[in-house]
């Protein structure tokens, strides 16, 4: 995202600014020259800019607001909810979220901090931008298969049947792509009845075959006005992109996103769904390389498990069996020859134990690989870097390594279940967890929300911007206490150095800095000419002297943010974080 300037506000504003409850306002970045671009931002956020939606309140408080088709289509009526007339819901006592209800981001607090960053709380409100005949609905699945996807589906369909009469429901066969080159599959409560009992996705997926035109110009042609995306990090900033080109085009189409990844990677959220259900499959590969290792003579068993990027499955897979000696991540490193690596500790663990169990997760040990093969990067369809199977090259390098040993053979099983969990379907908690999912994005797509993708946050659903997970991707912070509580279930060396770990606690502090937004009050008599930061505005041309121009379009760094926030009563560096 393009960094935004803020400027420090003087006393009477920060005080004129406390008396305001909530007020809205619409930060409207302007492109920076190329060159600036690329010093100020990361090609990623720059290649996902959209506008952002703050509103600011009292003690810090800030709310990092979704879109809404009346950001540009300001005259669409309303109705009444149908829920209201619903017998299903006669029993609640408050049929619909209160409009100022939120989530925090940060649910552990001292007296003295902030309020800090909340999100809009997920559920129905009491008016609707969509009459149920008028509704057109589309759900497509993008990217790798994950326990769950059938049952969003399944409920999605469902939940806009039961709860808003709407019955025009289709599904986009093979991902992206099936939107200009596939028919689309029509979907009702009895074709989906029984889907949430099968693995996989109903209607096909597929990596790649992103074509914004071609996309916005199908929804336009077949008359769809809400669009559901299931798929991870890569798919929803495809969505970003879908819903910026049906807001240029003045589309009255909600896009709605549903976060799906096994590896449990996206930012900002609690979980992502199937994640439970992958933990619990991960447990009959463990179990059974455990009796495997224990059966032989020093026997080894070794189990690979999803994780590309973040090792959280086989993080939680090992704390859950308690039967593992040692758990290799992606974010924690290690090497194997020499005092202290990976190869003397197994050595050492077999004339302990008689066996070891050990797993590695896909994205372990990559540079490893690649330096003993001379291997060449290369990308998947979604861009995805391909990954060289560590568990095949670890197995081999315990073995050459034995084989030296003379008087200490070996027995070691290799179990490699990554396509058996991804395939099986969702747990009884992940069910429950897709169908609040499935209920919240279209709660938030029949009261006109758009542009955002559904979660919980702190055990509260709530509507956050694409912009925020697709920002970065949620990893094991071995500096963290989790992963402190698996080195003591293993008991294996963390292989790392104290200036390793000492650098790991710089980068993870660089990593959770605040991101690079701040409210600011877009009421010239908010920030005066008097005001610092609006000198520094006029100076560097980013405004103009005007008192009726109602934005600032202005950059700057993040310690002018920091100050902006001091002098607003919000937070402070340290309690600033964007935390995992």
């Amino acid at each position: 995202m393009e960094s935004v300037r803020v400027a420090p506000a003087p006393a009477a504003a920060a005080a004129a600014l406390a008396e305001q409850k909530l007020k809205l306002i619409e930060q409207k970045t302007e492109p920076l020259p190329p060159a600036a671009a690329a010093a100020k931002a990361p090609a990623s956020a720059c290649k996902w800019a959209m506008k952002k939606k703050l509103v600011g309140g009292d003690a810090g408080y800030v709310l990092e607001d979704v879109p809404h088709l009346t950001d540009y289509l300001p005259e669409l009526p309303t109705y009444p909810n149908p829920l209201q007339d619903n017998p299903a819901y006669s029993v609640v006592k408050q049929y619909f979220v209160n409009t100022d209800d939120t989530v925090t981001q940060k649910i552990v607090v001292h007296k003295t901090s902030a309020r800090g960053t909340h999100f809009r709380r997920a559920g129905p409100r009491q008016r609707v931008y969509f009459q149920s005949d008028e509704v057109n609905a589309a759900i497509v699945t993008c990217g790798g298969l994950c326990p769950g996807l059938n049952t969003v589906i399944r409920e999605l369909v469902c939940g806009l049947y039961d709860m808003y009469g709407i019955t025009s429901v289709v599904g986009i066969e093979g991902g992206y792509k099936g939107f200009y080159s596939r028919n689309t599959v029509t979907l009702t409560p009895k074709s989906v009845n029984d889907i949430h009992k099968r693995g996989g996705t109903i209607l096909g997926t597929s990596r790649g075959g992103h074509d914004t035109a071609k996309i916005v110009d199908s929804l336009q042609d077949r008359g769809i006005n809400q669009v559901y995306i299931i798929g991870g990090d890569g798919t929803q900033q495809g969505a970003s992109v879908i819903y910026e080109e049906v807001r240029r085009r003045g589309l009255k189409c909600a896009v709605v996103g549903v976060p799906k990844t096994i590896d449990n990677d996206i930012a900002v959220i609690d979980k992502s769904f199937g994640f439970d259900t992958a933990v619990e499959e991960a447990q009959r590969a463990i179990n059974a390389a455990h009796v495997e290792a224990e059966s032989a003579e020093n026997g080894i068993g070794v189990v690979k498990l999803m994780g590309r990027n973040s090792g959280f499955i086989a993080m939680y897979a090992t704390l859950a069996s308690r039967d593992v000696d040692c758990c290799l991540i992606p974010e924690s490193p290690f090497y194997l020859e020499g005092k202290g690596g990976l190869l003397e500790f197994i050595q050492k663990r077999l004339k302990d134990s008689g066996h070891m169990v050990i797993v590695v997760a896909e994205g372990a040990g990559q540079d490893l690989i690649a330096q003993s093969m001379n291997f060449v990067d290369t990308q998947d369809a979604s861009g995805n870097k391909l990954l060289l199977d560590v568990g095949l090259w670890l197995s081999q390098k315990i073995k050459d390594h034995f084989k030296k040993k003379t008087n200490f053979p070996i027995t070691l099983k290799y179990i490699d279940p990554t396509y058996m969990i991804r395939a099986v379907r969702s747990n009884a908690s992940d069910n429950v967890y897709c169908t609040l999912l499935a209920h919240s994005a279209l709660h938030g797509a029949m009261a006109g929300y758009t542009g955002y993708t559904v979660a919980p946050v702190n055990g509260r659903h709530a509507y956050i911007p694409f912009y925020r997970i697709t920002e970065k991707q949620n990893k094991v912070v071995i500096t963290d206490r989790m992963w402190a509580r698996v080195l003591c279930s293993t008991n294996q060396p963390c292989f790392l150095s104290h200036e390793d770990v000492e650098n790991m606690k710089h980068d993870d502090d660089e990593r959770h800095h605040l991101h690079n937004t701040q409210l600011l009050d877009s009421s010239p008599a908010k920030c005066s000419p008097d005001c610092n930061g609006y000198k520094d505005a006029l100076e560097s041309g980013s405004i103009s002297d005007s008192k009726s121009q109602k934005d600032l379009r202005i950059s700057t760094s993040e310690l002018e943010i920091e100050e902006a926030k001091k002098a607003i009563g919000g937070e402070s560096k340290g309690e600033a974080r964007c935390r995992r």
